[in-house]
């Protein structure tokens, strides 16, 4: 199996990975420099529904594949990243999460109710990355991660922003936080999600402080454009 690392310099994190004679799925743009003997292929037209999915699931429309043996670097981020063990389950990923997946990940995408999107803020067709089967991934976050076991019937209740990823048997819902209904407009929350098991949710409590101190400065170190070079 392929081995994930992450890496730490200079307040940023990046994500190393080394290949023998294997193969890994890494989402588009996210190369920084490989070395040895990898290959990289990359359809070259995409499906018309793919590329609507992609856009709609805020992902890459391409995710190329690297194949061989040497090490691949990927691009650095003031946020954090994760390395997931699949041992043949499956897991919803919020937007923005997938980075690289090895090749015996299964990569589709998973949509929500119609009624549970628009109560989500998501409008009508919400679609998440949906992986499953055997090996590695890694996610992307804005900091430190928690993982949360739930047992029959047990949920967690978040905003939105501080889940990374549910497995697949975790119901989701959106609701308010109180029991009477203004108690929305007068608590300061909004509606939140509730995650109810059983199933495992990964979240993401705090970011780590560059990553905060730059959104805070009206920089977004979410966006695609944003570079820590």
């Amino acid at each position: 199996m392929a081995e994930f690392l992450v890496q730490e310099l200079e307040g940023t994190r990046f994500v190393e990975i080394h290949l023998s004679q294997e193969m890994v799925r890494v989402e588009a743009g996210a190369l920084s420099y490989l070395k040895g003997d990898v290959s990289i292929h990359s359809p070259l037209v995409p499906s018309v529904g793919g590329v609507i999915k992609s856009l709609l699931a805020d992902q890459a429309v391409y995710r190329p594949t690297y194949a061989g043996t040497g090490v691949i670097t990927l691009e650095s981020s003031l946020g954090g990243f994760h390395i997931l063990e699949m041992k043949g389950e499956s897991w919803i990923l919020e937007r923005g999460t997938y980075w690289a997946s090895e090749g015996g990940i299964e990569v589709k995408y998973h949509r929500e109710r119609v009624g549970t999107a628009l109560w989500a803020g998501e409008g009508p067709l919400y679609l998440q990355t949906r992986v499953t089967g055997h090996g590695k991934i890694a996610l992307a976050t804005r900091g430190p991660v928690e993982e949360h076991h739930l047992e029959e019937g047990e949920s967690v209740a978040a905003e939105g922003k501080y889940v990374i990823c549910r497995t697949g048997d975790v119901k989701f819902k959106v609701r308010r936080p109180t029991k009477n209904f203004f108690g929305r407009f007068t608590s300061g929350e909004g509606l939140v999600r509730v995650y109810e098991g059983p199933g495992r949710v990964l979240l993401n409590p705090a970011p780590y402080w560059r990553y905060r101190m730059f959104n805070e400065r009206g920089n977004n170190p979410d966006d695609p454009s944003f570079s820590t070079t």
